[in-house]
């Protein structure tokens, strides 16, 4: 018996193909990549002028009036408890701005004579938006 021996064939992978879909992608990401432009704005800041000081002026005002009937306008005590002395230290803290709200609170303990020229007070500067400081009683709750 007699075999005929055939020549091995080398396995042929076709390129064709595969060069077609990478040359795709290639093409496809270089378009994309086209339209992606990101935009800048030049922006001016300004700058803080350290010599130029500005005052401050509070967005809320605070009378406090202690047991004893002194006054305390935004923490800072009055030299004497005069209507004057009040009006003044209300003007100068609010700059005149009677706009803010004012806030009223007082001891427990203080005259009901006090609180009221502390209302007076600030109602002939012309503030509208007075409020009283009250405290919840803890053994009501």
């Amino acid at each position: 018996m007699r075999l005929n021996l055939r020549a091995k064939t080398e396995p042929e992978v076709n390129m064709t193909s595969l060069i077609d879909v990478v040359l795709l992608l290639l093409i496809f990401f270089m378009v994309s990549t086209s339209f992606v432009k990101e935009s800048q704005i030049s922006i001016t800041l300004p700058e803080a002028d350290s010599e130029a000081v500005a005052e401050d002026v509070p967005q809320q005002l605070e009378i406090m009036i202690t047991e004893q009937g002194t006054y305390l306008v935004n923490g800072r005590e009055l030299v004497n408890n005069r209507p004057e002395t009040i009006r003044n230290a209300l003007q100068r803290v609010s700059a005149g701005d009677t706009s803010l709200p004012l806030t009223i609170s007082a001891d427990a303990n203080a005259r009901h004579q006090h609180v009221v020229t502390a209302m007076d007070v600030a109602g002939r500067l012309g503030f509208t938006r007075i409020s009283i400081a009250t405290l919840n009683d803890p053994a009501n709750e």
